[in-house]
């Protein structure tokens, strides 16, 4: 049998796998349901091994089906990239550059980046999305995005990384409280306080070095709120609900009715990084990176 895995095979796997439904699948990809199973058994047949399991209530993938699927979404996100690069170039376009961002990055490099970018190379598109930290590492993996702004030491292996900004917490307070006038807060007095934080889905390591400052100070906090949205936890504080700790530069660019006190006598910092991934072959990636470079630099 001289079959052979054309684009359109895999196509229809990847519908299958999402699905693991026949007929659902075969709705999708407007085929009669015993032509995606012809379609299906052809793949197993080239590979020599079996993709999917059936049962008569039941499709699952194999190993093998849960090694392709992973493949195979990557093979059509970087399918869908060329196309679209293909496309702007057409149109006159340098580029297309999808960035991720968290959102002390607004008020921070992120805007000037944005500036130059457009000043220097005004045809080159660019999508920006706000997302947390994990996220933004899942789809910097896929190649579904090509820059992330996040706060987060550990990178995985494919990902390389820019220290952007290192900077120190503040702690945020309701307008006028009482400790709006001091210049050093003291923990001691805050372990019967209330505290909104962002989330662990925010960056698991920055939630992290956040709890290490209660640690540092010998109590646990009581954390009555968690989200991964900055302005939510401002007014949030600005409504009597709890305290929060976030980076410095979040004091800037949000109108609140909150106060913020600089935690500069504690060790702890945190980082913004640039994150890419190094085998992405955006033609643009080399150009942003050069000009964040100069303005870091």
């Amino acid at each position: 049998m001289n079959y052979q895995i054309e684009l359109r095979h895999l196509y229809y796997f990847k519908v299958l796998a999402e699905e693991l439904h026949y007929r659902r699948a075969a709705e999708r990809l407007f085929i009669s349901q015993p032509g995606l199973t012809r379609q299906i058994k052809q793949m197993e047949e080239i590979y020599k091994t079996a993709l999917f399991e059936r049962g008569k209530r039941f499709v699952k993938l194999t190993p093998a089906g849960e090694y392709l699927k992973k493949e195979v979404e990557l093979l059509f996100t970087h399918y869908h990239n060329i196309h679209t690069q293909i496309e702007k170039i057409g149109e006159g376009k340098i580029a297309t550059l999808k960035l991720g961002f968290i959102g002390s990055a607004v008020q921070t490099i992120l805007p000037e980046l944005l500036t130059r970018l457009k000043s220097q190379q005004p045809m080159v598109d660019i999508t920006l999305n706000e997302l947390s930290n994990e996220i933004q590492m899942e789809l910097l993996l896929k190649d579904e995005l090509d820059f992330g702004f996040v706060r987060m030491e550990n990178f995985p292996p494919k990902i390389e990384s820019l220290p952007i900004l290192t900077e120190h917490f503040a702690l945020v307070v309701p307008k006028g409280h009482p400790l709006s006038q001091t210049k050093k807060a003291d923990f001691a007095h805050l372990k019967e306080e209330s505290f909104i934080l962002f989330s662990r889905a925010y960056s698991t390591t920055y939630y992290d070095l956040v709890m290490s400052i209660f640690r540092d100070h010998h109590f646990i906090p009581n954390v009555t709120l968690r989200t991964v949205n900055a302005l939510t936890i401002f007014n949030l504080v600005s409504q009597g609900m709890g305290m929060a700790i976030v980076p410095s530069s979040l004091k800037k660019g949000y109108n609140a009715d909150v106060d913020f006190i600089e935690l500069k006598h504690i060790p702890q910092r945190t980082t913004l990084y640039l994150a890419w991934n190094m085998e992405n072959r955006n033609p643009g990636i080399p150009l942003f990176l050069e000009i964040t470079k100069k303005i870091c630099g």
